[in-house]
C-alpha cells in the first residue's frame, strides 16, 4: 500500500465590524484576484493562529487590534475551499471603533468597509465565515 502525503497549510482569517460593517480587501495576488476577501493570510512557523490574524489584519490593512480582542468564530478545513491545496483556516472576529479607519497594505489591492447586509459573493469560503460570525456575534458581545 502506498502512502500519500497531503500537505496542509495553517491560515488565520478575520470578520472585522465596525458597525454595521464589514472590513473587506480586494484580492491583489491569485487565486481569486481581484475579487473580495476577508483579511488572513498564512500562520507563521512558531505562531499561534490568533496573533497570526492580529497581524494579517494590520499587515493587509493597517487596522490594529489586541489578540485579546479577537474572538474565536471556528476552523474552516472543507476539502476544495482554496484551489491551491489543502487549507485549514482559524477564524475569528472583532468590533472595531466607529473611527477605525484602514489602508490597502501586503496582498491587498485595496480595502472597503461593506455594510453587512450587501455582502456579494467573496473568495474562497469567507461568505459562510462571515454569516458563522454574525451568528456567534451576540453573545461575543454580553
Amino acid at each position: 500500500m502506498t502512502e500519500t502525503t497531503e500537505p496542509v497549510r495553517f491560515t488565520a482569517d478575520v470578520v472585522c465590524i465596525r458597525g454595521g460593517d464589514v472590513l473587506l480587501i480586494e484580492r491583489g495576488c491569485p487565486p481569486f484576484q481581484g475579487q473580495s476577501a476577508l483579511p488572513g493570510g498564512g500562520v507563521d512557523p512558531g505562531e499561534d493562529p490568533d496573533v497570526a490574524a492580529a497581524r494579517e489584519l494590520l499587515e493587509e490593512t493597517g487596522v490594529e487590534v489586541s489578540v485579546d480582542d479577537l474572538i474565536f468564530v471556528g476552523r474552516f478545513d472543507r476539502r476544495g475551499r482554496d484551489p491551491r491545496g489543502r487549507y485549514i483556516s482559524d477564524a475569528y472576529v472583532v468590533t472595531v471603533g466607529d473611527d477605525v479607519t484602514a489602508r490597502a497594505g501586503t496582498d491587498a489591492a485595496a480595502v472597503q468597509w461593506v455594510p453587512l447586509d450587501a455582502i456579494g459573493e467573496l473568495a474562497f469560503d469567507h461568505s459562510e465565515i462571515i454569516h458563522a460570525a454574525l451568528r456567534q456575534r451576540p453573545a461575543a458581545d454580553e
